[in-house]
């Protein structure tokens, strides 16, 4: 325990005053998620308030043969335009960006509407670009309840009430509350803090090996009369050290930005406050072994400090993979979920911000899977360590 102890002071100190080592574990891990998160969150319910409030420019041909849709369009903020010369002429505009959606009127319009006969109306647009779809789906809404409103008409003047075209009433019940829909933006939380906690290891692991190696340094220290499996204890619990300052930080810093946001205007009230840090840091920092002895392990068949950074850096992209298989198939929190890392740190951290009870089961079966699988992994490490091959 002394010589872990010993290799663990000394790489804590060595890296201390390593500044591309403090700048990773202190600064570009923490800040990242939290700076790029907070930027993308406030531009994008900007843009959202900003367009809300803003009428739409809709090009329209034909708009002299519905003078009253015209009328009931501009009533509901849409400021009608000339369209371009004909449908052709349209649907190139709408290709070529330059319209993002036309609507065209037919000349047989007001007939077929005074005999009662279905209208069509064309509306051009263009699926495939996304920054129109906004537009098109206000467009479509007006359209359609222009139409109710001419049907309710027609039954009104034929003596029916309307409402017998609406035999069900239906009242939607939102039982959210806004810490729960606050999780649909603040899932994605757990990627930034395991992101976070790999950034702030990720030096002082590959320096364990690949780094020794590259100075000639590794043969002396594994010459030394003391165990190979203490050397790297001490060196894996050194990058655990700067792994859980690291994801610290970065929590504590999404606390204080996250003050910052608008989420109360999107109808949201973050649950995260220091309680939910602290307790937040407890799921996540077991992750850190993991990814400490993952790192060490992969540097382990490096010959160079860049060649290990190149596959390292393949690491940091482990985690996603469980979140995203949980993203994309909406699973559920289950006792067996708990035991994949990373998964059962997502898991746990969106019922923490959605404010539900956290199943200590749950916890206890994610802290003791996910220590396990490190544990594993260390002992793969000192495996290696033991071995002759590792100086070549």
């Amino acid at each position: 325990m002394k010589t872990i102890r010993t290799v663990f002071m000394k790489e804590i100190v060595d890296n201390f005053r390593d500044r591309r080592t403090l700048v990773s574990a202190l600064l570009m891990g923490p800040l990242f998620g939290p700076v790029l998160f907070a930027f993308v969150i406030n531009l994008s319910v900007k843009q959202s308030l900003e367009n809300a409030e803003q009428p739409l420019d809709l090009p329209v041909i034909g708009s002299e043969y519905a003078p009253n849709l015209v009328a009931f369009l501009e009533s509901r903020n849409i400021r009608i335009e000339d369209g371009p010369a004909d449908t052709d002429a349209a649907m190139d505009a709408v290709s070529n960006g330059e319209a993002d959606v036309v609507v065209v009127i037919p000349a047989d319009f007001g007939e077929k509407l005074a005999g009662m006969i279905p209208a069509t109306i064309e509306v051009i647009t263009d699926q495939a670009n996304t920054q129109a779809e906004r537009e098109t789906r206000r467009a479509r809404r007006a359209l359609q309840a222009y139409a109710q409103q001419i049907a309710g008409m027609r039954l009104s003047i034929r003596g029916v009430n309307p409402t017998v075209m609406r035999p069900l009433n239906i009242d939607e019940v939102d039982v959210s509350t806004p810490s729960g829909r606050s999780a649909i933006l603040l899932g994605m939380l757990s990627y930034f803090f395991l992101f976070a906690l790999l950034t702030g290891g990720m030096n002082l692991a590959i320096d364990a090996t690949a780094g020794e190696r590259e100075r000639g340094s590794l043969e002396p220290l594994l010459c030394l009369p003391v165990k190979r499996d203490h050397l790297i204890f001490g060196k894996i619990l050194a990058a655990c050290f700067f792994m859980a300052i690291s994801v610290s930080l970065s929590l504590t810093t999404f606390h204080f930005v996250l003050g910052f946001m608008p989420l109360q205007e999107l109808g949201m009230t973050p649950n995260f406050g220091l309680d939910v840090v602290f307790v937040a840091f407890l799921l996540l920092v077991p992750f850190a072994l993991v990814g400490a002895s993952l790192m060490t392990l992969v540097a382990s068949f490096t010959k160079s400090f860049k060649e290990a950074q190149t596959w390292v850096s393949v690491v940091l992209l482990a985690p996603t993979m469980p979140i995203l298989i949980v993203s994309i198939l909406q699973v559920r929190a289950s006792t067996a979920l708990m035991f994949v890392p990373s998964r059962s740190q997502h898991l746990l951290l969106v019922g923490l911000i959605r404010n539900e009870p956290l199943n200590m089961l749950h916890v206890v079966v994610s802290v003791v899977g996910t220590l396990a699988v490190g544990a594993i992994l260390t002992l793969i490490c000192a495996r290696l360590y033991r071995r002759e091959g590792l100086l070549g």
